[in-house]
């Protein structure tokens, strides 16, 4: 499970016990995110996102992992992608959840992002996890995550075009390098600002592959945290839906 921007394993928290009853579950903080270590990007976004993915491989190769179903939320998403397409031998499924970084920079495209985000707005993060911790737990684990001095944060601003909305190198077109034996399954939120339009223009790229799409009712970008619920039954499902293609 790879988390998204400026967050870390642990807001999978709600979603480790679920998981683990049907299979083992590995997390990591990304580098230069969580309680990782700061170190210094690339300020050229093909080279800072290749270190991103090496280190992915690094943490890979220290615990052992031989091939594996790979999910990545938001910006873990979008280096989940970019893993899978240099070492497609690793990946059983990939499953994207709210991936950023995936549509082609047009004047529809941005409007059209421009449009969700006014009507989005950030949930509060205590009522996500109040499941959990009723108390200042989790609004604390994020601001001394975001305490410490920026690394990945730089780092992903790199890899941005003119804002943080779209990748200056977006993973949409680069689906025609990944494996057609990897197949994909799409989960996107219905209140997102995520436009949810990429998972089937993968579909059309990919015609010859599995592409899958799920949508999460009454849920924003963070679902696996607002509906936790549905999002691990999803989840488990298509974890069990992969072991059997095999």
């Amino acid at each position: 499970m790879i988390h998204g921007f400026a967050a870390a394993a642990a807001h999978f928290c709600l979603n480790f016990d679920a998981l683990a009853e049907h299979r083992d579950v590995y997390a990591f903080d990304i580098l230069g995110f969580g309680r990782s270590s700061r170190c210094e990007f690339s300020t050229n976004a093909d080279v800072a996102e290749k270190e991103f993915v090496e280190s992915i491989e690094e943490w890979r190769k220290g615990v052992g992992l031989e091939r594996f179903i790979l999910m990545g939320s938001s910006f873990g998403g979008f280096l989940a992608t970019s893993y899978a397409i240099k070492h497609p031998e690793r990946v059983k499924h990939l499953i994207l959840a709210e991936p950023w970084g995936f549509p082609e920079r047009t004047e529809r495209a941005a409007e059209a992002l421009q449009a969700r985000l006014v009507r989005w707005t950030f949930p509060d993060l205590r009522t996500c996890y109040a499941d959990a911790f009723p108390d200042n737990t989790v609004t604390d684990f994020v601001y001394h995550c975001a305490a410490q001095p920026p690394s990945a944060e730089t780092a992903f601003m790199t890899l941005c075009s003119s804002g943080w909305e779209l990748a200056k190198n977006p993973m949409l077109p680069r689906l025609t390098r990944l494996h057609p034996d990897v197949p994909i399954t799409f989960i996107y939120a219905t209140d997102s600002w995520v436009d949810s339009r990429t998972g089937e223009l993968a579909a059309t790229l990919r015609k010859d592959s599995y592409v899958d799409i799920i949508h999460i009712q009454n849920a924003g970008h963070q679902m696996y945290a607002e509906q936790h619920g549905e999002f691990n039954r999803q989840l488990v499902r298509v974890c069990e839906h992969a072991d059997r293609a095999q």
